[in-house]
């Protein structure tokens, strides 16, 4: 724990084209909040670009920063800011820059999406990371051999992983726990209405998941390995075994809680899984049916189409 002595902790924020700007408050904020409590400025920070030019956010504002990336200054942590964009003008320079920071066994940070492009600069080979749920099947296609949760924040040794907006207050209070304690940590969060601190091992509320809220836990665990077994689809009776109740029961429980069959309730989220490949992969639309169960092209396209309205073509076609 902290103490008068200790010296000030230095974190970087290096933000891309389109990041994140209510993420980067969450991260910042809470540490400014950490210095007003404790009464000193124990913790600071610093902003960077590609070329120390001023940085247009997601939501069209612009923000100036402190340095660019070839001067920027030593920090504890260099967390990485994106939004849903992980192509940008510069790109090239910024892989560079998460490179050589891990080169010289630098702690790395990404908020949202970030940790795509800790990926692609080869800074997660062996660790644990998460990504916001929106992005963690793309990611998955992408990075196979790197594990991924779909929890709110990872920390594993020298990477520091989060899922972005709230969830960039959970990894920040985890350091301010480590810090000075779990008192002053609580603080903070009270600060900002934040009614509970979120673990490492919490779980994003990811698509329909987030109707499971004070449901049956044997519903829940069920939708859990639905949800882990898109690829190859569980039969109704590996299910209710998975449970312990019987397939009676089982449809007894979608229906009373969520006013559908399981087969229906499967076949939701393995299209909808399929929507979040086709609109952040290049994947073949063949591969994509493959990897969420479906043998037949004419029965996924079919299928998509009664769910979104659209065929799979035509998603693949829109620009978000």
């Amino acid at each position: 724990m902290a103490d008068s002595v200790d010296p000030v902790r230095q974190f970087a924020f290096l933000l891309v084209d389109k990041f994140s700007m209510f993420s980067l408050a969450a991260a910042i904020d809470t540490f400014r909040s950490t210095n007003r409590l404790i009464g000193r400025d124990f913790y600071a920070w610093t902003t960077v670009s590609v070329d120390g030019e001023s940085v247009i956010a997601s939501n069209g504002l612009p923000l100036k920063v402190d340095y660019s990336v070839s001067d920027m200054p030593a920090a504890d942590i260099l967390f990485v800011c994106v939004g849903l964009a992980t192509e940008f003008p510069g790109k090239s320079r910024v892989l560079g820059a998460l490179r050589s920071w891990g080169r010289k066994g630098g702690s790395l940070g990404a908020l949202s999406v970030g940790a795509h492009l800790l990926a692609e600069a080869g800074q997660l080979e062996g660790h644990r990371c998460t990504i916001h749920w929106e992005n963690r099947a793309g990611f998955q296609e992408r990075f196979p051999d790197i594990q991924c949760t779909g929890n709110v924040f990872e920390i594993d040794r020298k990477r520091y992983t989060c899922a972005g907006g709230t969830t960039s207050i959970d990894l920040m209070l985890e350091i301010v726990r480590a810090d000075f304690g779990a008192s002053v940590a609580n603080e903070v969060a009270n600060q900002f209405h934040h009614e509970r601190i979120r673990g490492a091992t919490d779980r994003q509320r990811v698509g329909p998941e987030r109707d499971l809220t004070g449901k049956s836990e044997k519903l829940k665990k069920i939708v859990a390995l639905m949800a882990e077994r898109l690829d190859e689809p569980l039969s109704a009776v590996e299910l209710a075994k998975s449970a312990g109740l019987s397939v009676r029961q089982v449809e007894r429980l979608f229906l009373r809680h969520l006013n559908m069959t399981p087969g229906r309730y499967y076949m939701r989220l393995r299209l909808e899984r399929a929507r979040e490949l086709l609109r952040q992969t290049n994947l073949p639309i063949l591969d994509v049916a493959i990897a969420t169960g479906f043998t037949s092209h004419s029965y996924f396209a079919q299928s998509y189409r009664l769910q979104f309205g659209r065929p799979p073509s035509e998603e693949r076609r829109t620009t978000y």
